[in-house]
């Protein structure tokens, strides 16, 4: 591969989880300060009519409490986020909530993960990956009722802290909360 591929005009790498011959590597974050970092993610699980028709019967499908263990696996994710997502690194998160909303008028489940650390590393791939478990989660505990659902919309809400600042999705005028 052509050097001009992988280094800038000054010979540094231009993809930051490359080294300097094209190899993966965790970015070196032992020179960053430890800031609070926060991030809010959202998704959300268009459900099937008969899915719908049984949740808000009672929230249940044949396996138990669809959105609280929908919750639960998402937070679970949280913490396993560095196993799942190779060059990312491991953090002590300080702060994981994983809400699912069932709005039963538009058919669909609204997933939310807001996660704060104090660290030297943001949290966004944390978010995301909540909310994606969470919903991957909905879907298995629901196709035994149908399994035309569709995962879509995973997105980053909001960030706050380290040297990037403060991100606000498009639309969001700032409101970014759970």
């Amino acid at each position: 591969m052509a050097d001009d591929v992988f280094f800038g005009q000054d010979k540094e790498p231009v993809f930051s989880h490359l080294d300097g011959e094209g190899r993966p590597r965790m970015v070196d974050v032992s020179g960053k300060p430890e800031t609070l970092r926060t991030a809010v993610a959202e998704g959300w699980v268009i459900l099937d009519r008969a899915v719908c028709e049984q949740l808000s019967a009672d929230g249940y499908s044949k396996k138990g409490d669809v959105l609280k263990i929908a919750e639960t696996a998402g937070i679970m994710a949280v913490k396993k986020t560095p196993e799942l997502i190779p060059l990312c690194h491991g953090i002590r998160i300080d702060r994981a909530e994983v809400k699912c909303f069932f709005l039963e008028e538009r058919g669909r489940i609204r997933i939310s993960c807001t996660i704060a650390a104090r660290d030297v590393t943001g949290v966004e791939m944390e978010a995301l990956t909540g909310v994606s478990v969470a919903a991957l989660t909905v879907y298995d505990m629901c196709k035994g009722i149908s399994k035309n659902m569709i995962i879509e919309g995973i997105r980053l809400l909001k960030k706050t802290g380290g040297k990037s600042g403060t991100y606000i999705a498009e639309g969001m005028n700032g409101n970014a909360d759970s």
